[in-house]
């Protein structure tokens, strides 16, 4: 038999104790007695606040005449008991106690509807505590904490690299574009089955029914990046690195980064990638886009996964930017000292990009089927870079650039570029002031109509998985697993 405490919850054991002593007709005093113990002492094994040795356990079931394993049933006796426990539980809550509120006490006079609608609360304060995403504030400090760890280890993860290889291996994965069907074959060693639909929640990009085992994709890929092997393996790389809800949004964020890096690592393997990365270095014929068109993926997914690989295999410091038309950097990564604009407390992302980088110059080229390069000379040093241009899904154009420091170039296409810049960013007087002859001329006589940037009023995303609609995401659950 199992001994007290090992898996039993002494509340449920002390409640059912006290439910099948009253349903007997016995008083603590009695049942104290037929035991050979103190009334106090039993009193506290049915409060839940001592748990019985084994030999006091045989003689509770013996005097209440039941065996000793019925004792340890983990479901309550009653309703009202599950109640009383839940509501026990929910006042010794750190959380609870933060309020310095009294506790109720349970007792018999307590109305049952009462007791529901105390735990009712409860529920609804635990939901919303959990589902309290973190502040703006809190959350840019998140991003830029996981943004420096990702740079001390040069954006490299071995054991990430490893668990893509294995699973592609399993898969009988022969090389060359990885194919919709071994994605498949993939998510079938899981246990999952891919299926398409064209009513996925607006919230959401998958939905994985872990019930029936089936990852819900969209019909076609999103435009901006997320291909429809990407997301699929996304999801599944929730269940291979035994994701649980995110506890807040650090680390929410963290696994968006790890699902992120094995997808990619999935669509680039590294050891065939580094085949091609190596030979095109020692030809100093290095390309973001051979790297896309050999593993046919979007060029921002091999400009990212030449990141992971530059510096811990290639011996390449780099840096990577995503960048909107109107110049605000979106997702940035660096280790050769470029030096990203950023707030007081380090955050990149919503920061204007220099009008002098390639990032923001590609936007004015014509020629968009091949990569713009340019040089551009800053505080920090001259720097090579390589820029392509896309649109989201909304049909705005951004650009994807890859940089190293210009000692570096000498290993990649295009570094005769003629092309070359001048920043002094972050001094206003590069491109943010404008010159004096036009201040001087339309200061005072213009007034421009501001564009009215909606994410500056609207609050952080909210829930476990921020954003996300949970009643439409249950009832498209419910709606297909029928």
């Amino acid at each position: 038999m199992t001994a007290p405490g090992a898996s039993t919850d002494p509340l449920t054991l002390g409640r059912r104790v006290r439910h099948l002593r009253t349903q007997r007709g016995l008083t603590l005093d009695q049942l104290a007695a037929d035991t050979g113990v103190s009334a106090s002492q039993l009193s506290l094994v049915e409060n839940g606040h001592r748990e019985p040795k084994l030999g006091l356990l045989s003689a509770l079931a013996a005097a209440l005449g039941v065996p000793a394993g019925s004792l340890l049933d983990p479901e309550p006796p009653t309703r009202r008991a599950a109640l009383e426990i839940a509501l026990e539980r929910a006042q010794s809550s750190p959380a609870y106690a933060r309020l310095g509120l009294p506790a109720v006490r349970p007792s018999k006079t307590l109305p049952t509807e009462a007791l529901e609608a105390l735990v009712g609360l409860h529920g609804e304060l635990r939901r919303r505590d959990e589902a309290a995403s973190a502040t703006p504030e809190e959350a840019r400090r998140a991003n830029t904490e996981l943004r420096q760890t990702m740079r001390a280890v040069h954006n490299h993860l071995p054991e990430l690299e490893e668990l893509a290889e294995r699973q592609l291996r399993a898969a009988k994965h022969a090389g060359g574009p990885l194919t919709h069907r071994t994605v498949a074959r993939m998510a079938a060693d899981l246990g999952l089955t891919i299926i398409h639909v064209d009513d996925l929640p607006h919230s959401t990009r998958t939905v994985t029914d872990l019930e029936n085992g089936r990852i819900y994709l969209p019909p076609v890929s999103i435009p901006g990046g997320h291909g429809l092997r990407s997301l699929a393996l996304q999801a599944m790389a929730h269940q291979l690195l035994k994701h649980s809800a995110p506890v807040d949004y650090a680390d929410f964020l963290r696994q968006r980064m790890e699902i992120n890096y094995y997808a990619s690592a999935c669509l680039v393997p590294r050891t065939p990638a580094l085949e091609l990365l190596r030979s095109a270095k020692a030809a100093k014929d290095l390309a973001v886009e051979d790297l896309r068109d050999a593993f046919g993926i979007t060029h921002e997914t091999a400009a990212w996964r030449l990141t992971n690989l530059a510096m811990h295999d290639l011996d390449i410091p780099v840096h990577f930017l995503r960048v909107t038309e109107d110049g605000s950097l979106t997702k940035g990564y660096e280790d050769d000292g470029v030096g990203f604009p950023a707030d007081a407390g380090g955050a990149v992302e919503g920061q204007y990009v220099c009008r002098r980088w390639a990032a923001r110059a590609v936007f004015s080229q014509r020629d968009r089927t091949t990569e713009f390069h340019q040089y551009t000379d800053t505080p920090a040093g001259t720097f090579w870079c390589s820029a392509q241009t896309g649109r989201d899904a909304t049909g705005k154009r951004f650009s994807i650039t890859v940089g190293v420091p210009y000692v570096h170039a000498k290993w990649f296409r295009g570094r005769d570029t003629q092309v070359r810049a001048r920043s002094t960013c972050p001094e206003e007087a590069c491109c943010r002031r404008p010159p004096t002859e036009l201040a001087d001329r339309w200061e005072g006589r213009s007034w421009p109509s501001a564009t009215m940037h909606a994410h500056v009023l609207a609050p952080l995303p909210t829930g476990a998985f921020p954003g996300v609609d949970d009643a439409e995401v249950y009832d498209f659950l419910e709606r297909h697993a029928r």
